[in-house]
């Protein structure tokens, strides 16, 4: 059950994380709305809250973070970019998720 926790929890803060950094980009790439940054900053706080909720070192939870955070950004790709990711985004994405596993939910000692 902790595992499903944690892993879901790296979703929600890699969403807040993506939001926090797509919206300046639609302020500078597609000329939108500056009003934009608002909900940007808004979203990357909540990003950096999220990730203080995890109950490991915090560098354990950075680097197990990014397997997520790949995986979602290609999702992003796909849903929110309009993109089909492939073959090889996908290889990439899994072996981030792989490697976010091994991170977070290997056995320790001591």
């Amino acid at each position: 059950m902790l595992e499903v926790k944690t892993i879901g929890l790296f979703f929600i803060t890699a969403i807040a994380e993506i939001v926090g950094c797509y919206l300046p980009y639609l302020w500078l790439k597609q000329d939108k709305s500056a009003w934009l940054l608002l909900p940007a900053g808004l979203s990357l706080a909540l990003f950096a809250w999220l990730l203080s909720l995890h109950p490991t070192a915090a560098g354990r939870v950075y680097a197990a973070y990014g397997g997520i955070y790949i995986f979602v950004a290609i999702l992003w790709l796909w849903v929110v970019d309009g993109i089909r990711p492939t073959l090889w985004d996908v290889v990439g994405a899994t072996v981030a998720l792989f490697g976010m596993a091994i991170i977070m939910f290997a056995p320790r000692h001591g």
